[in-house]
């Protein structure tokens, strides 16, 4: 019996079985083993047996954990309200710009299209202590005669990564709200001109309802890779200080590869499931409803 209708359905089948072989062994299966972990007492070297719910009880049940979560709020939240408002003030000036669009387009991608390594080494030497660019300016300045702690204290640390990380990621929301503000048709402007509305009132009720699909899709995607963050923190503060600016994978880093309790780290890993599938579920809730409006 012929399961498919045609050779053309049969021939798309073949064609999707590598993608979905790559997606079964380097996503499903990694994925299915971390939850197996996140049930067992498995460290490096030994083999371990299943003891239920006892490492999530564990991780409740830990202060170092609960400030790791703050953590991740704290910059998860800070990092995409930045880059939402400057990523969408940059993208609607160089909308209104009647020259020169081209180039800062492809200037404004150069923070994300630089390797993530090697832009937060430069970021660390702005921020080294000894000999910081930012501290000499500041002392230059007289706004400061040491200069800021930018890395050894907690808050200024967590503001550093943030930074960093803001620095980043606007290039790609400013990208993508360029790319929806082009889609937006000029005869609404002209419309609203002609009944006398002014700029905030064409932003707040033209730009924003029509970019709205836009902003979730962008929202989303970068929630998913803020939250989740693991190079700038590992390379920049490695945590510190004080778990200062640990996130829940620099910790599961930590717990699962460094100290060798693979369980543990595969706990913390499988915590973030959860958190970016609501997320996901959310926003793209959110999008339905403004399609079928």
């Amino acid at each position: 019996m012929n399961i498919f209708r045609n050779e053309e359905e049969r021939d798309a089948y073949w064609f999707l079985i590598p993608a979905l072989l790559i997606i079964v062994l380097l996503i499903a299966y990694p994925f299915l083993y971390g939850i197996y972990l996140s049930f067992t007492n498995t460290k490096v070297g030994s083999r371990g047996v299943f003891i239920g719910l006892e490492n999530f009880i564990r991780l409740f049940s830990s202060s170092v954990f609960k400030k790791v979560l703050l953590n991740s709020t704290y910059f998860t939240v800070g990092s995409i309200a930045l880059k939402f408002i400057i990523g969408l003030s940059i993208a609607l000036v160089i909308e209104n710009l009647k020259r020169g669009k081209k180039f800062i387009r492809g200037a404004i991608l150069l923070p994300w299209v630089v390797p993530t390594a090697l832009s937060v080494l430069a970021w660390w030497w702005m921020f080294n202590p000894n000999f910081s660019i930012l501290n000499w300016i500041i002392v230059k300045l007289g706004l400061s005669s040491k200069g800021v702690p930018w890395l050894s204290k907690q808050n200024y640390a967590m503001f550093s990564v943030i930074l960093v990380n803001v620095w980043r990621g606007v290039p790609f929301f400013t990208i993508s709200f360029l790319a929806g503000l082009v889609s937006i048709g000029k005869e609404f402007y002209e419309a609203a001109e002609t009944e006398g509305a002014k700029s905030w009132q064409k932003f707040y009720y033209i730009t924003l309802p029509l970019l709205k699909p836009v902003i979730v899709i962008v929202l989303l995607f970068s929630t998913l890779m803020t939250i989740s963050e693991f190079n700038i923190i590992y390379i920049l503060t490695g945590g510190g200080p004080m778990y200062g600016t640990h996130l829940l994978a620099t910790l599961a880093y930590q717990e699962g590869i460094a100290t060798g309790d693979i369980s543990k780290g595969a706990a913390i890993s499988i915590f973030l499931f959860p958190i970016l599938f609501l997320a996901s579920y959310l926003q793209l809730r959110i999008i339905r409803q403004g399609v079928r409006r």
